[in-house]
């Protein structure tokens, strides 16, 4: 009877975690959509604005607008995935769109200013590049650190469990499984 009302109990306990999770999924998402949503309008009012301008400065102008557009789109994602790849990938995408800004403030220049101002562009988006790929590098090695901890404190628990008979075992098991999610 005890076992029925304890599997009762943690039935109601995860179909209440699920609907949890489902409502908060379902927020993020609508913020998603929204930012994505307000991003693209911040990017047609902008570039409505480049459309005063002429030559050059209106390249730089849009680039500016695809920056901030890119910018805002980018850290929605990432926000909404909640992944170390989603972050990563959200600082590349940003610093494709600055090397474009810059490439385009570039053209302004000729000769080796310009092949010079380029190479400077390239350099700071290949570091930025780098420094996005480490960045997820040691994401990935606290994330695995900290499921080997977990691993090994359910192992820990679970031995202190096998020390128990009956009904008390079951419910030290249970919780046990509760606490480290397994």
């Amino acid at each position: 009877m005890k076992k029925i009302i304890t599997g009762l109990m943690f039935s109601v306990a995860a179909i209440s975690i699920c609907s949890t999770s489902f409502a908060a999924t379902s927020e993020a998402k609508v913020a998603y959509k929204a930012a994505n949503d307000t991003a693209d309008n911040d990017y047609k009012v902008a570039s409505a604005k480049c459309d005063a301008l002429a030559g050059n400065a209106k390249d730089i102008c849009v680039a500016e607008a695809k920056l901030v557009r890119t910018r805002a789109k980018s850290d929605a994602k990432a926000n909404y995935e909640n992944t170390p790849k989603a972050y990563t990938n959200a600082m590349i995408d940003v610093a494709d769109a600055e090397y474009d800004v810059a490439k385009e403030k570039c053209d302004d220049k000729a000769g080796n200013d310009k092949d010079v101002c380029v190479k400077q562009a390239k350099a700071v988006k290949e570091t930025a590049v780098a420094n996005a790929k480490a960045g997820k590098k040691v994401a990935d090695a606290r994330s695995d650190a900290a499921k080997t901890k977990n691993d090994a404190e359910y192992k820990v628990a679970i031995e202190k469990c096998d020390g128990l008979a009956g009904p008390t075992k079951d419910a030290c098991v249970a919780s046990a499984k509760a606490q480290y999610g397994k």
